[in-house]
């Protein structure tokens, strides 16, 4: 798991506090009751209002974040993370159940899989994603992480209404040869040579995605059709080094 120093500003419930900005905190989890919250929002967002908790045999394995308004008794957001310290560990992720991930084996260097990151059903404010991907910048540059990683959903599973979105993915965002993703899901579909134009595109694919893309991210070419979660996703990687300056200096001003 990543390393994380113990600041001044802890919160007083024993927490470790990541971010703070405005009436908005970000924490790590501290117990089971925190990690229950988590994934109480995570059945909530994934399958529905009335769904049931979202639990995997990963929890155990990562930490896990909380975003919270200060004073108020909600969580507003929360995702996961599991720190690899090389690539030859790649294939204890979520990720490498869906993908072939071994070229990846080959990375240099310490690697944060993202994961089950989720907004309260109903909320719409950027700076919830904003203070996430801070945090991380956080996490990232204390650890010296090189590459983040994770699943990147879309609702559904029916791939026809995303063709724009897929075939957009396939134009621009295909990850390197290098670190092509191959595939080991039992559903996957391949995405088309042609679809809708980069507008069109864009307004399908999600919030999640489409900063990872900002960031310079690339995916697999193809995505899995997860049935349990009623999504489809597609394999992301962001290479830190690769970042545009302009966008690392944006994340580094709201990380802690």
């Amino acid at each position: 798991m990543a390393p994380f120093r113990d600041r001044d500003g802890a919160a007083t419930d024993g927490s470790v506090e990541l971010l703070r900005r405005g009436r908005y905190r970000v924490r790590l989890a501290s117990g089971a009751e925190d990690v229950a919250r988590a994934q109480a929002l995570r059945g909530r967002a994934f399958l529905g209002v009335e769904g049931a908790a979202d639990v995997d045999a990963f929890d155990p394995l990562c930490r896990h974040v909380l975003i919270e308004e200060t004073g108020g008794d909600g969580l507003l957001a929360c995702f996961r993370y599991l720190w690899l310290e090389d690539g030859a560990a790649v294939g204890r992720s979520y990720s490498a159940q869906y993908y072939d991930l071994s070229r990846l084996e080959d990375f240099g260097g310490p690697m944060l899989e993202l994961g089950r990151f989720c907004v309260r059903p109903g909320l719409s404010d950027p700076d919830v994603l904003r203070l996430a991907w801070g945090a991380i910048t956080g996490l990232v540059d204390e650890g010296g992480a090189g590459l983040l990683f994770g699943c990147a959903s879309f609702a559904g599973t029916d791939p026809a209404p995303l063709a724009p979105a897929f075939a957009h993915l396939r134009a621009r965002h295909l990850a390197p040869e290098r670190w092509r993703v191959g595939r080991r899901a039992a559903e996957t579909v391949g995405f088309p040579e042609r679809g809708g134009d980069a507008r069109q595109a864009m307004k399908l694919i999600p919030p999640l995605l489409r900063t990872y893309l900002g960031m310079g991210g690339w995916v697999s070419d193809h995505a899995v059709i997860d049935r349990a979660m009623t999504t489809l996703h597609v394999f992301t990687g962001v290479e830190v080094s690769a970042i545009p300056p302009a966008r690392a200096r944006a994340l580094r001003a709201i990380a802690p």
